[in-house]
């Protein structure tokens, strides 16, 4: 099936899953992680340690406590607890999140005359530069690539425990989506595998 296209079945399961009724719903997304997890170490406590970039102001200080909420649940799924005090952690975890907006255009994909696009005439109610434009349906909607990262580092050495990252893209930018990415992303822990899988999980709106 091309790419695009599975693409686009995703992205309007995620929109569904937001704007539906309230129940559980399913996650995927592209997940790589790194690092070398001791052998025989149970996870423990841990807590989080922001960048200087992450609380230079209060704007954002306020988004790097949302990530943080964000990723409590799934590190608690891991088997985490959140330490007492921070200089007693086990771990300290930085994380990090990025949403990326851009708009589909027809040669986005080389088969796109295949399926959907049709060049037409603007008074068909087509839109596009000069004389040619193309239908405005969903597929050309605004489109959204979401990603999350997950750092642990052994608090008393320092040393780089865990790394995982996790992706996808849908048509919200809704930060609500920012809590399965993170389960999405410590689903396997502490398995390592760098090359870049699908994970599913399940969230609830």
């Amino acid at each position: 099936m091309n790419r695009r296209l599975i693409l686009t079945a995703l992205a309007a399961a995620s929109a569904a899953a937001i704007t539906g009724c309230a129940g559980p719903y399913t996650v995927s997304a592209d997940v790589s992680s790194y690092g070398n997890w001791p052998a025989g170490r149970q996870p423990g406590t841990y807590a989080f340690d922001r960048l200087p970039s992450q609380q230079q102001n209060d704007e954002a200080a306020k988004r790097q406590t949302a990530l943080e909420d964000a990723v409590k649940s799934a590190l608690e799924k891991a088997g985490f607890k959140p330490a007492a005090d921070a200089k007693t952690a086990d771990v300290l975890v930085t994380l990090g999140a990025r949403v990326t907006a851009y708009d589909p255009v027809p040669w986005d994909d080389p088969l796109w005359w295949r399926w959907r696009g049709r060049l037409l005439y603007p008074r068909y109610g087509y839109v596009g530069a000069g004389p040619w434009g193309w239908r405005q349906d969903p597929f050309f909607d605004r489109r959204y690539d979401r990603a999350v990262a997950v750092l642990m580092r052994d608090r008393v050495s320092g040393e780089a425990l865990y790394e995982s990252h996790a992706s996808n893209e849908g048509l919200s930018s809704s930060d609500a989506l920012l809590q399965p990415l993170f389960d999405a992303s410590l689903a396997e822990f502490p398995k390592v595998e760098p090359k870049s899988h699908r994970v599913a999980v399940q969230a609830v709106r």
